[in-house]
Parts: C-alpha cells; sequence; structure tokens
C-alpha cells in the first residue's frame, strides 16, 4: 500500500511539512510537482508520500506532497480532443496531448537527425554544453547554428519539471525544447512512447539533433538487469528502428567507490551486449598535455565491449577545463568533476561528437 500520511506545510522554499508520525510531529523535507497537486504554502493541509525519505533513500529522499487538502482539489480543465492519459490508472493520471501525428494526419518530412543516447542524467549538463560549444566551431560562419532537444524518458524521476538542469538549460537556450516521453510527464511536450518523442523531434518539432536519457535520481539494484540504465537500450532500439544515427554516451567513472561502476559502468557494459543492431559509442579523446581523464582500464574495457559487439568509437572531445568554468552543474553523485573526470569526460565527448553527426549522411 501507499505510505501515505496528513501534514501540514511548514515552508514553502525549499518545502518542508510537518507530518505526524509515532515519534510525535516530525519537519521533513517534501518536494512537490505543482502541474499536478498546484501550490503548496504554509499553513495547507497536505497528505505526503513519505516511504522515500523513511528508507533513507540518497536520490529521492524526502517526501512527495500526493495531494493539497487546502487548495489543491479543484483541478484543471481538460481541452476538448486530448484523451492520452498519462500515470494512466494510479491516482495521479492527468489527460495529456501527445505529441504524436494522428495516423491519418498528412505525412511530415522526417530527416535523420542523430540521437544521443544517455546512461544517466549527470550526462545531460555537459552533453549539451559540449554540443554547443561544437556546432559553434563547426558552424562559425553559419546564420544559425543547429539546434538540441532533450527527450526525456523512463528509468529515473517522472516529473519533467523535477529537473533543475533541465530548467538551467532551457533558459541558457542550450536545449531548443523538452519532450517527457513514455511514463514521464510535465514536460514541453508529451509523447506515448519514446519513438514518438524521436518521430516528433526529426518532424513536426524541427529538432537538429535529440539526447535522450532518463531524468534524475536513476533506479538501481546491483543487478545485471534491474536498472534504470537499462532504458538507454530501448532509447537506441527506438532510434535505430526510425533509421536515425545513433551515438551512446557511455557511463564512465574514475572515481566510484562501487566496483561495478568503475571504468566502463557495468550499466553500459550490458546495454552494448544486448543491442540487436551496432551504435556510435563516445570515446573521449585523449589530451594535448599527454593526460587522460580516462583510465587505460576503463578505455580497454569499453574498446573490448564495442569489438565484442561489433559497435564504433566515435572520438570527441572532452573539454573539462571548458565545462568547469561554464556555470553549470560540476559534480554528480557527490562527487566534483575533479575527483571523477571520467564519468564528465564521456559525456563531453559524446555532445562533441554529436554536432559532427548533424547533417550528414
Amino acid at each position: 500500500m501507499l505510505k501515505l500520511r496528513r501534514g501540514v506545510v511548514a515552508e514553502s522554499d525549499p518545502l518542508v511539512v510537518e507530518v505526524g508520525t509515532g515519534r510525535g510531529t516530525e519537519r521533513r523535507r517534501a518536494w512537490a510537482d505543482p502541474d499536478l497537486v498546484g501550490s503548496c504554502e504554509p499553513g495547507d493541509e497536505v497528505v505526503v508520500n513519505v516511504a522515500a525519505l523513511d528508507l533513507g533513500l540518497g536520490s529521492g529522499g524526502f517526501d512527495i506532497v500526493h495531494v493539497n487538502l487546502t487548495r489543491g482539489l479543484g483541478g484543471g480543465e481538460t481541452a476538448e480532443g486530448i484523451h492520452v492519459m498519462k500515470l494512466n490508472y494510479s491516482s495521479l493520471q492527468h489527460a495529456v496531448d501527445g505529441v504524436e501525428e494522428p495516423a491519418d494526419a498528412p505525412a511530415q518530412a522526417v530527416r535523420a537527425i542523430p540521437v544521443l543516447v544517455l546512461p544517466l542524467h549527470g550526462h545531460l549538463a555537459p552533453a549539451a554544453w559540449a554540443f554547443a560549444r561544437a556546432a559553434a566551431e563547426q558552424r562559425a560562419t553559419s546564420p544559425a547554428s543547429p539546434s538540441v532537444g532533450y527527450v526525456q524518458t523512463p528509468g529515473a524521476a517522472l516529473p519533467g519539471s523535477f529537473s533543475r538542469d533541465v530548467r538551467t538549460l532551457r533558459e541558457s537556450g542550450l536545449l531548443c525544447g523538452h519532450v517527457t516521453a513514455g511514463s514521464t510527464y510535465g514536460g514541453e511536450y508529451e509523447a506515448i512512447s519514446v519513438t514518438g518523442a524521436l518521430h516528433a523531434a526529426a518532424g513536426s518539432l524541427g529538432w537538429d539533433a535529440v539526447i535522450a536519457g532518463p531524468g534524475p535520481g536513476i533506479i538501481g539494484s546491483a543487478s545485471r538487469y534491474g536498472h534504470g540504465g537499462m532504458a538507454a537500450l530501448d532509447s537506441a532500439h527506438a532510434a535505430l528502428a526510425l533509421e536515425l544515427p545513433t551515438l551512446i554516451s557511455p557511463r564512465l567513472s574514475s572515481g566510484d567507490p562501487r566496483p561495478r561502476h568503475r571504468g566502463l559502468s557495468h550499466h553500459t557494459e550490458t546495454v552494448l551486449d544486448l543491442l540487436l543492431a551496432p551504435v556510435d559509442v563516445a570515446l573521449p579523446g585523449e589530451r594535448g598535455d599527454g593526460s587522460d581523464p580516462v583510465s587505460a582500464e576503463g578505455r580497454g574495457e569499453l574498446a573490448r565491449a564495442c569489438a565484442e559487439a561489433g559497435h564504433r568509437l566515435l572520438p570527441g572531445i572532452a573539454d573539462l577545463a571548458g565545462y568547469r568554468d561554464a556555470g553549470l552543474p560540476r559534480s554528480s553523485m557527490g562527487r566534483h568533476i575533479d575527483e571523477d573526470p571520467a564519468f564528465f569526460a564521456a559525456p563531453l565527448a559524446a555532445g562533441s561528437a554529436l554536432a559532427g553527426l548533424v547533417g550528414g549522411d
């Protein structure tokens, strides 16, 4: 059963809720999705889901407002003709306008735009920044740089409004749009499937490239297949089925204390092994000064995994110093870019390689 408790909003920014527990009343961190439950103000009576915080989760370690009993019961009106549901058959089901084209609509021209598939959300900001830098350098004489948008896939956080990175990247112009696909919701556009989102990006939305990957808080279980990184397999297959150039950003690490994620993460290794067709895999280039953000072991593991499955390594530029000064997120899972340069080098290389694929054959 859902672990729901009544509470009263104590603070709104950041959100703190006083929740009754077996130990009395506690002030607890909380989060509310304004698109689903509206605003929360001090004194509002709310119902919160306390499961994550009670489990002591590092990712998602706060209560989630399920409903605001004071001001959240009015709801919004559904526009005529909208009949697609997200979170369907749950108490949070709500209608959305899908970005997919009706089957009887005139066919839109779909260009073969490249798709970069991410293993986790921490790769989004470095990849988007590197794409913009590389695109500007490659097309300095063009009237406009190519655009890249973000398709948020299942595999981690479902709400599109939860990511601070997406807001920052949209406000800075590094992303041209945000589609939430499948079970995710709350983006600027909604898609019933990842395939539908990619098709729309290449057609009606007019993007030049796509970055596809899960939201924050990837799900993990230390098993081979039971983790949110498997969403990359579905996203890559969707891109391949649409005959879109497909590039993987590998999950690498030089600082993760968990052996399964050091060097080449088992998340990426499993996806590369299970893919049904070859893809390109980004490889961070070595620095001009002879230093290397990726260990020899990590490079060897990535090369072997690609060779065994027939994938192609595609070198890209990993400008760690430039990204460090860009004012974008410089830490992931508690590790700073200087403590885990390999983690950031992979999406930086992938973003620069993605720019090189725009307009290709």
